[in-house]
């Protein structure tokens, strides 16, 4: 039966409230934070006239002085919690819903990298080992391996023999922290075999939730706790980069919660982001170059995204970070997902997206057609993106220019067929229906039809060569080295070796912005999913594997690029032009 719903007595937080101090200094922007923290403790302060809701600034005062009283730092200092901290401990502690228990049983947490997470979660851990009333209390920190798992756990095992306090409370033991009078146990945990089965988590902590593929360690988290009437499941984490990925979930959801889209009064949410515009927000993205977003950048809106900022993370820390992702593309990325929250669009984008858009300068076919051309050609699997990517150039100012084709079996954007969401399928349907997709019919890419269009460009361009990956020798290669000439379609292979030296080749290119592609939406799709993986002697290669999306036409780019400066210019012999010195 379900129980009965009470109204709760109001209760106004004192002067001493740390958590309601910190709520009013961000709401009234003596405290510079981002919208979603902003609306995080705005939900604070409106929750506060709800009868139906019991805050105890009790309660969470005892919870944040455990901190400063029986826990000790790396340094040797007592952990006194930043207000931030605070407010998140005190939250997390200090409400209670109509039925007398703790109101929040999830909390999801993503800051900046460096802003203590991790400690703060060992922390929780065990002052929900020793200090909350819990009978027979599990603390679990769980993650997708061990090693992982055993982080947030390492943290308390430290402080625990740091403090002569929890020295005589808990026995330290192999892999356990344990109070055996009271059948407490803090222990690390991963869903390698199994390990999250059977459990009861009094608190569960589940670290790096971005690093997790899929989202079992926090439902067996909160599976295990359903006797627990004071359960909580604590999530830390950096922003991460897969959309489709359980921390994105989470992430979108807490956003939902914090917009008041959604109402999950057990889900407490304090997700750090600098600031988009009102035209970016309502696109869902930063456009390139909008001077009305916040810059990552400009130091001045930093603290942001690391609350901790001047306190527990060095502000010389993140000046050496942008100063070395402002001079390597390849690193701007994940410096911009790990220390300033933005969910990027890969693991570690490769081109710089920015300068990428610079280069995508209209130019003149009719002027450009006189050009060499050079041509790479990946075919990637028969069901999905078919690449042809003709480069011409370079002309008098050493400037490249870019014309792609693209393939696609047409059961790829039909409703019944296509195993893509449906964003992404419209998304294709809208590519196609503008003549920047060809959709061939059937479920496969039809062969024929795309060795037609080559040979047409053939016929059309001067095109000398056609570059393509020997792994994808098919019938269309041999059909093609029928009608062109062998020494016309040759094999470039996608090795570290082969690729490197293209890719720095187009890494530098865009960067001063001597390529251009005329802005074709899908070739810019799939540079913006580009990963980059580095190799022996500083080489680098675009990575498919690491990619949650296509990069087609990036690799058969890559490809034309890399016989472009390999192959020499057809130049007269120096014979022809000085003739014959007789010595």
């Amino acid at each position: 039966m379900a129980a009965t719903r009470r109204k709760v007595r109001r209760r106004k937080p004192p002067a001493t409230d740390p958590v309601a101090r910190y709520a009013r200094a961000v709401v009234a922007g003596r405290i510079l934070t981002g919208r979603p923290v902003r609306l995080a403790c705005q939900r604070h302060l409106s929750d506060l006239k709800r009868k139906d809701l019991d805050w105890r600034p009790d309660r969470a005062l005892l919870a944040i002085e455990f901190f400063r009283d029986m826990l000790v730092l790396e340094d040797g200092s007592p952990f006194e919690l930043q207000p931030f901290q605070a407010f998140i401990v005190g939250s997390i502690f200090g409400w209670y819903n109509a039925e007398g228990f703790r109101r929040f049983r999830s909390a999801y947490v993503e800051t900046g990298k460096g802003s203590g997470k991790t400690p703060l979660a060992a922390g929780i851990g065990l002052y929900g080992l020793v200090a909350d009333g819990e009978p027979a209390p599990e603390v679990y920190s769980a993650a997708t391996t061990q090693d992982q798992a055993s982080i947030a756990w390492k943290d308390a095992k430290r402080m625990v023999e740091d403090s002569a306090e929890l020295r005589e409370l808990i026995e330290v033991q192999t892999g356990a922290l344990s109070v055996p009078r009271q059948h407490a146990v803090f222990r690390a945990l991963s869903s390698e075999n199994r390990g999250l089965d059977g459990k009861r988590p009094h608190i569960g902590i589940v670290d790096e939730f971005h690093e997790h593929p899929t989202n079992i360690v926090a439902e067996k988290m909160r599976a295990g706790a359903k006797r627990r009437r004071n359960h909580l499941t604590f999530i830390i984490t950096n922003s991460g980069y897969d959309r489709t990925s359980p921390c994105w979930k989470y992430h979108q959801y807490a956003l939902e919660i914090l917009d008041g889209l959604k109402v999950a009064d057990a889900f407490f949410a304090y997700v750090c982001a600098l600031d988009l515009c009102k035209a970016c927000q309502a696109k869902g993205g930063r456009a390139a170059e909008c001077k009305a977003c916040d810059d990552w950048r400009d130091e001045r809106v930093w603290p942001k995204s690391n609350p901790g900022l001047g306190t527990i993370l060095p502000s010389s820390y993140l000046r050496e970070q942008v100063t070395e992702a402002v001079g390597m593309p390849a690193k701007e990325n994940i410096v911009r997902r790990l220390n300033f929250c933005e969910w990027t669009e890969q693991f570690q984008r490769w081109l710089s997206m920015d300068a990428w858009q610079r280069c995508g300068v209209p130019f003149d076919l009719d002027v450009v057609r006189k050009l060499r051309c050079i041509a790479g050609l990946d075919m990637a699997s028969r069901s999905d993106f078919a690449a042809f990517v003709k480069l011409f150039g370079p002309d008098d100012e050493d400037v490249y220019f870019v014309v792609p084709r693209f393939w696609l079996p047409r059961s790829s954007v039909e409703p019944a067929t296509s195993t893509r969401t449906e964003a992404d399928r419209l998304l294709l349907a809208d590519w196609a229906g503008r003549g920047l997709i060809t959709l061939t019919d059937g479920d496969t890419t039809d062969y024929d039809q795309v060795e037609a269009a080559i040979l047409a460009d053939a016929a059309e361009f001067d095109i000398r060569e056609v570059a393509f990956d020997p792994h994808d020798v098919t019938q269309l290669v041999i059909h093609l080295q029928d009608a062109l000439g062998e020494d016309r379609v040759i094999a470039f292979p996608q090795t570290m070796a082969a690729m490197s030296p293209p890719a720095k080749e187009l890494e530098k290119r865009v960067k001063d912005e001597s390529i251009r592609h005329g802005g074709h939406p899908v070739l810019a799709w799939m540079a913006s999913n580009t990963t980059i993986r580095h190799g022996p002697n500083q080489m680098i290669k675009p990575d498919k594997d690491r990619s949650p999306e296509k990069i087609d036409g990036i690799t058969a780019l890559c490809e034309a690029l890399g016989r472009a400066i390999v192959r020499p210019e057809e130049a007269p012999s120096i014979y022809e032009t000085r003739g014959v010195v007789v010595v």
